[in-house]
């Protein structure tokens, strides 16, 4: 057993709702006076779950509730959930960017966090500036840093733009950057979040080699937080599950990993009129999805058949502009295709109450498996319904490609394509 780096004791956080983010001055003392007589926090005996589908019965909502943890030098711990179970919450409380309502927190050593894009980088200054301003903040003195500054350049691939200010990097320079700088600085604790999916994939595999390293040979500890099941299982000894702002499974990666799923493949059973994981804002919902395909079975598909995903929905009023998408994706939460018709072929001009929607896939591109979808409708910067795990289908094994034989494909996508090939004159590519 390591020595605990990192204790957490009855940890939660409680968040007024509104436009008002803040307590009245009359709140603020019903609160210290029922902490001075020892009694419960009076807004938390009334405060709701942290249920975002749900409308709010008050003005209190628990982001985090009752959390216990304890995590060893050099562990590499996974935090996963849905979106809304507290996640980014309870990174921030241990990053120190918010207070905790209730409970403690003992952290030996100095952290540093990647929670964002752009995390603890200031925008008018350049990144060669940034690099010491880090340092700064994580108590580095200059000849340190200025020690680690060349693997810093190195590692995020900016030489070019050392003098730049960081206002005009992308998104994937900032995080490159940024990783770079959490990495290299030697924080006791690293704290890592989805940030990391906006690099390429190239940076993605340096950032997970980098972080295996720096646990295994410098003994730094790591809570990392991801969608991606794959990196989950690829890097992480031991996760938690959150739902709601409770933790509900500590322990086994393989473990943990099933029953996050499960709680999620569950919801897919449930039709979409009675769902309750759904956001946005109401003034368009999905009510039904039908899957019409050669079977004639809502449910079975074959590789390679043409298919209409046929949407019914339920509309307050008549919407232009309106973006439809679809993801879908396996049984491990790997995303296989997007359908987006703002890139397929531009914005629904007009969507009124008696329309549907169909997504017709003409040859469709997966091989045998099940796999769940999820589907959104945007106006604009305005989400109107979003949907987690919206309904299940199997796919069986079919003639793609149309050659009277069924390819032996378990991964990844078919796409039509050909071979040929060709000899120039005097030129032979295959001997006789």
């Amino acid at each position: 057993m390591g020595d605990i780096v990192l204790k957490v004791e009855g940890l939660s956080k409680l968040y007024r709702l509104g436009e008002v983010g803040i307590d009245t001055l009359s709140d603020d003392l019903k609160r210290w006076w029922y902490k001075v007589r020892g009694k419960e926090d009076p807004f938390g005996i009334i405060a709701q779950n942290n249920i975002q589908s749900r409308q709010a019965e008050n003005d209190y909502v628990w982001a985090l509730r009752d959390i216990n943890l304890e995590v060893e030098q050099g562990e590499i711990l996974g935090i996963i959930g849905r979106n809304g179970a507290g996640k980014s919450t309870l990174l921030k409380i241990l990053s120190k960017i918010t207070s905790p309502t209730e409970g403690r927190i003992r952290m030996i050593g100095r952290v540093g966090s990647l929670l964002e894009v752009g995390t603890g980088m200031h925008s008018d200054l350049t990144a060669r500036e940034n690099i010491y301003l880090n340092g700064a903040i994580l108590g580095m003195s200059k000849n340190e840093t200025r020690k680690k500054f060349d693997q810093i350049i190195d590692f995020s691939g900016i030489a070019m733009y050392i003098d730049t200010p960081v206002k005009r990097f992308s998104s994937g320079m900032r995080v490159r950057l940024g990783f770079a700088v959490a990495a290299f600085l030697e924080p006791e604790i690293l704290i890592v979040d989805e940030v990391l999916a906006v690099g390429d994939a190239e940076f993605h595999k340096k950032a997970i080699g980098k972080i295996k390293e720096a646990t295994k040979k410098e003994g730094r500890t790591v809570l990392f937080v991801s969608h991606n099941m794959a990196s989950i299982q690829n890097l992480c000894s031991r996760i938690i599950v959150l739902d709601q702002g409770k933790c509900t499974f500590d322990g086994d990666v393989e473990e943990g990993i099933s029953k996050y799923l499960n709680q999620n493949q569950a919801e897919s059973k449930i039709s979409i009129h009675n769902r309750k994981n759904r956001t946005g804002n109401g003034l368009m919902r999905f009510e039904k999805v039908q899957i019409h395909n050669k079977a004639l079975n809502n449910q079975v598909l074959r590789s390679g058949d043409p298919v209409d995903f046929i949407i019914s929905l339920q509309m307050k009023e008549t919407l232009e502009n309106v973006m439809f998408r679809m993801i879908v994706a396996d049984e491990n939460e790997i995303t296989r295709f997007v359908c987006n018709n703002a890139n397929s072929q531009g914005l629904y001009n007009r969507i009124q109450s008696n329309n549907r929607v169909i997504l017709t896939i003409k040859k469709f591109p997966l091989p045998p498996g099940k796999y769940y979808y999820h589907l959104k409708a945007q106006k604009g910067k305005d989400v109107l319904d979003d949907i987690s795990y919206a309904g299940s289908f199997h796919v069986e094994p079919g003639d793609y490609f149309g050659t009277g034989k069924v390819p032996k494909i378990k991964d990844g996508v078919f796409i039509e394509h050909q071979w040929t090939t060709q000899t120039p004159k005097g030129q032979k590519y295959f001997p006789d």
